[in-house]
């Protein structure tokens, strides 16, 4: 723990890491928005956010103040103070959302790439995972610095797209939210969605060593899920002046932004989701790198190489480039995310809603009461 941490290190720069690493493919390009939440309608889609963004700001909480209180800075050690001798099974499930979530960034980097110049989508594809192998090689410093920075810039883009869509097309998004549709289904869309995102939570425990006190990581814990799901709720509303027709579209920012026509904002929006790829990209990847330099500190009391880091990151990377190439975007959320959230669900969440919080609640009164 860090007791020279600044209040954006220990309140705003969680919630910001867990947003960079959930807002990765279908979420930056629309394509999970219109998979979980559309079929329950505007105001049924509305619901099932808010019902995510709930879930996501009580496991937050409940895993920083954990990680904080074992003083678990990486999901190994996190892992097994909660599931002990069983820990692996998180890290088997891990590894497969990984090269999932990493598919889904390469297809969507490129179909991002091949949309806006016409060049084979490979080149989008290798450019990210360039792009994801050189953040991850330098450790925690770098990353974070891309996390805060990359927020800024995110956080105005989807400003500016509600603003002109709003302006453009406000009467078709009211006549959208109009509609009178069966909102059926929006909290099993809000449970699903949130459970296989949740392991964001898990991904940025190295920034959790910026926390001072359990107070700190239940403040960052509440405010990561609106921090996480604002740009996703903007990004919605502006969907539901094309609903229902738009649930079809493999990249539903690409449509919209064509129906706005404004080129350099065009350019400035995709440019954004293919920074939210690198984002979440190299999250995923920086999890897989402080696990791995956990374990070379604590056998050969040194730290690891950041040559290391690069080799391991890339063979992580073109293995998932492989998956992209096999697999469309939409197959790959349809069929690979539904069964992650109930892995997770069953090896993460209730585990620590359980285990995890009874141990917490019996070591209240101590800010390292947990760590071994």
């Amino acid at each position: 723990m860090s007791v020279g941490s600044s209040r954006f290190q220990r309140f705003l720069l969680p919630g910001l890491a867990f947003k960079s690493v959930v807002i990765g493919g279908g979420y930056a390009t629309g394509r999970e928005l219109a998979e979980f939440f559309l079929p329950s309608g505007p105001q049924g889609g509305i619901m099932g956010m808010v019902f995510a963004m709930l879930i996501w700001s009580v496991v937050c909480a409940l895993t920083f103040m954990f990680a904080q209180a074992t003083a678990s800075f990486e999901y190994r050690a996190f892992f097994r103070a909660l599931l002990g001798r069983f820990w692996p099974v998180f890290e088997f499930a891990y590894l497969i959302f990984m090269v999932l979530i990493l598919a889904v960034f390469a297809a969507a980097a490129g179909a991002i790439v091949e949309a806006m110049t016409g060049l084979p989508a490979l080149v989008g594809t290798l450019m990210l995972m360039f792009g994801i192998g050189l953040f991850s090689a330098f450790g925690n410093l770098l990353v974070e610095r891309l996390f805060q920075w990359a927020s800024f810039f995110l956080y105005a883009v989807y400003a500016l797209f509600l603003i002109f869509t709003l302006t453009s097309f406000g009467d078709r998004i009211a006549d959208g939210f109009a509609l009178q549709i069966d909102a059926e289904g929006w909290a099993a869309g809000g449970l699903t969605y949130a459970s296989y995102n949740i392991v964001a939570a898990v991904v940025i425990l190295p920034i959790a060593r910026h926390f001072t006190c359990r107070r700190d990581a239940m403040i960052a814990g509440v405010l990561a899920g609106p921090l996480a799901m604002l740009p996703a709720i903007l990004f919605f509303v502006c969907m539901i002046a094309w609903f229902p027709q738009i649930a079809g579209q493999a990249l539903p920012s690409d449509f919209i932004l064509r129906q706005l026509d404004r080129p350099w904002f065009h350019i400035a929006f995709q440019s954004m989701i293919f920074l939210a790829l690198l984002e979440s990209g190299v999250g995923a990847v920086h999890a897989i790198n402080e696990r791995a330099a956990a374990a070379w500190q604590q056998r050969r009391n040194a730290a690891m190489p950041n040559s290391h880091r690069i080799v391991m990151a890339t063979i992580v990377l073109i293995g998932s480039v492989f998956v992209a190439d096999r697999f469309g975007l939409i197959d790959l959320i349809a069929r690979g995310y539904r069964a992650l959230a109930w892995l997770f669900l069953c090896v993460y969440v209730l585990p620590l809603l359980t285990f995890g919080a009874w141990r917490l609640w019996c070591t209240r009164g101590g800010a390292n009461a947990l760590q071994s």
